[in-house]
């Protein structure tokens, strides 16, 4: 059984554990592990935001940031997913991974420009950057199988083997490598300045961000059955809380949203994305409040009653960045979308 924290960043503990070494977790799960030259990851999600259907001239942009990525110093990954938010927009959110800060520092601010900046051209649409550029020590993964790695995970060197920290409540936390020696507090308040057309988000130390997936397309058909039948509408709910009630636990914004394939068509992956005012506040949700206890005990369920068998796939990937790891800028867009939702709580 591994440490989910690579050998090379496990130091002296002032903080603990939340359980001890004799634990033994009921399940096997495993998180990605990089090389250890591998100092800094970046998460770079750029959204579209439209009224109705996304038109031409929006799909157009959306091509035109894909054909970037292919360019020198792109991301190693990237995926789209799509969703209705709570305002009646549709956003398409396409989501992009380096583990090079300093490739994505050379690429980045061309599509800046064209995404939120001067030579971005709109034609009914808005336009959004969220991206983090955590240290390795400020984010974990953990991971329900070893042969489909998601989001930053496919960015990593491979998988670990079975895992210590996991199925137990401070399982997240304790898979943070800070978390060893910090509390990981938020400080401060976020604040907007506006720059010309677009807004841009100030933030506080130590906003938390989680992506949490699921993938059922090897299900068979009673498995599938049980998963959108029992599973997947407790988990829709617990998501529209977070995007509709959310602030008032600490969750800023809520995405729900379905993964897309390079054709646009909606595929059977779907992912949650968050940003929490700490992670502490996404801990207590997840620990106590009615929707994930529900959400808990719909998965728990799932999977015990169909054992080893389960061909659900789950991740997560969740993060702890400094205000000088952040990054939110907003363009025509509604004053619920995404960080633009911590000044509105402020």
């Amino acid at each position: 059984m591994e440490s989910a924290i690579p050998a090379h960043l496990q130091t002296a503990r002032t903080r603990h554990r939340r359980v001890g070494d004799d634990y033994a977790p009921p399940y096997p799960s495993f998180v990605a592990r990089h090389k250890p030259s591998v100092t800094r990851v970046v998460m770079a999600y750029f959204g579209l935001q439209t009224r109705d259907t996304p038109s031409i001239a929006a799909e157009q942009a959306l091509d035109r940031l894909a054909s970037g990525f292919t360019a020198t110093d792109g991301p190693t990954h990237w995926d789209r997913a799509r969703y209705v938010d709570e305002a009646g927009f549709t956003n398409v959110v396409t989501v992009a991974y380096w583990n090079d800060r300093q490739k994505f520092d050379r690429w980045f601010p061309r599509a800046r420009e064209r995404w939120t900046g001067g030579e971005r051209t709109s034609d009914g649409f808005g336009t959004f950057i969220e991206a983090l550029y955590p240290s390795v020590e400020g984010y974990e993964t953990l991971f329900s199988s070893l042969d489909r790695p998601e989001g930053v995970a496919v960015l990593a060197d491979g998988m670990s083997g079975e895992v210590l920290e996991h199925a137990y409540w401070g399982g997240m936390r304790d898979r943070i490598p800070l978390s060893q020696t910090s509390e990981m507090a938020p400080s401060g308040s976020a604040r907007a300045v506006r720059d010309g057309a677009r807004v841009r988000i100030i933030p506080h130390d130590n906003v938390c961000l989680i992506r949490s997936g699921q993938d059922w397309g090897d299900t068979e058909a009673a498995e599938r059955k049980m998963y959108l039948g029992d599973v997947e509408p407790v988990l829709r709910e617990g998501m529209d809380f977070l995007r509709d009630q959310g602030r008032s636990i600490g969750c800023y914004a809520n995405r729900y949203m379905t993964v897309v394939g390079p054709d646009g068509a909606a595929t059977e992956k779907s992912y949650g994305m968050s940003w929490w005012k700490s992670l502490s506040a996404l801990e207590r949700w997840a620990e106590s409040h009615p929707t994930h206890v529900r959400i808990f005990g719909a998965a728990m369920k799932y999977l015990s009653t169909l054992g080893p068998a389960a061909k659900l796939r789950l991740y997560h990937e969740v993060t702890v960045a400094r205000a000088d790891e952040q990054l939110f800028e907003y363009v025509e867009c509604h004053p619920q979308t995404g960080m633009l939702n911590a000044v509105e709580a402020a």
